[in-house]
């Protein structure tokens, strides 16, 4: 009897085409792409390597799976509701906004991870400028 749960070791979903942005003159760009290696993009390094880079989009399926199971088809889908209106509230453009309810939803106020202490300095900082040109560029009016 299978409960629609996905699996707990995701795996790739198959082999990637590997294709280079070529320039025009048939080389790459490395001025426009950088210099990076195609190695890098062709496989994982490490069989965990995939597993740990989609751990929160796993997490998210199962319990989406399991609300569904226990609840049923309208859960799932308020909370995804839900969690998309989080999404577009914000602040005024030149205020930074935290996203507390989104986190809320999500259940992560109770942790610390990497962006709440090591977060872009550029986003914290408050925008010395008449909030009201901000809302007019936002809304394509200037």
């Amino acid at each position: 009897m299978s409960l629609g749960y996905p699996p707990l070791r995701p795996k790739p979903d198959g082999a990637t085409v590997l294709t280079q942005k070529v320039g025009s003159y048939g080389v790459p760009d490395r001025m426009l792409n950088g210099l990076r290696s195609d190695k890098e993009e062709m496989c994982a390094r490490h069989p965990l390597e995939y597993s740990e880079k989609h751990w929160q989009e796993n997490m998210q399926q199962m319990d989406m799976a399991m609300l569904r199971n226990l609840q049923g088809v309208h859960a799932p889908l308020r909370l995804r509701m839900e969690r998309l209106t989080a999404q577009k509230v914000q602040r005024l453009p030149c205020l930074h906004s935290s996203n507390l309810m989104l986190d809320t939803l999500n259940g992560r106020l109770d942790t610390i991870d990497f962006d709440d202490i090591y977060s872009d300095p550029e986003q914290q900082e408050e925008i010395q400028a008449q909030p009201h040109m901000f809302v007019e560029r936002q809304l394509g009016l200037l």
